[in-house]
């Protein structure tokens, strides 16, 4: 069995863009999932019924507040950093729930992103950063789910998404 991952779902409009700008600048050969925010990169693939119970305990409430605050250099690539204190607190409490049970990078802080573009050159980085920048203003972000998947050698099988109460 392979490991859980939790990601953030965007709204329609907002999907559409951010995996547009993924699809554009994403090296082809290495962009197998869509665009999404991560929440945890790793769970024990044997949580995976505590994981969709606490996935559809934190979507029953209204869709968390999100801004895409800013741009993330990555190194070889470029995300949008997005600042939510409504999915802090629904990771944190997704994180209490399986204390113990989370690797190295789910454990340290989390730097909530979205990823446009990585593993290209450090000047297509640099360029794509530049352009972003120039044009770049704050934005809301629409947060219409929680979804669970499981890592499958490169692609995400999806096993549940649960969207927030009232979202689209």
């Amino acid at each position: 069995m392979s490991a859980l991952i939790v990601t953030a779902e965007f709204g329609r409009t907002d999907f559409a863009w951010l995996d547009g700008l993924r699809r554009a600048h994403y090296p082809p050969e290495r962009n197998r999932v869509p665009a999404h925010l991560t929440l945890f990169h790793a769970l024990p693939p044997s949580a995976v019924d505590s994981a969709r119970r606490q996935l559809a305990l934190a979507s029953s409430a209204p869709p968390p507040r999100a801004m895409i605050a800013g741009l993330m250099k990555l190194g070889g690539g470029v995300a949008f950093r997005v600042v939510s204190e409504d999915l802090d607190a629904i990771r944190a409490d997704i994180a209490d729930h399986f204390h113990g049970m989370l690797g190295a990078q789910d454990a340290q802080g989390w730097r909530p992103h979205v990823t446009i573009q990585n593993k290209a050159s450090a000047e297509e980085a640099r360029t794509l950063f530049a352009t972003l920048d120039r044009d770049f203003e704050p934005r809301a972000l629409e947060i219409a789910a929680l979804a669970l998947h499981r890592y499958v050698a490169g692609p995400w099988e999806t096993v549940g998404r649960y969207p927030f109460r009232g979202a689209a």
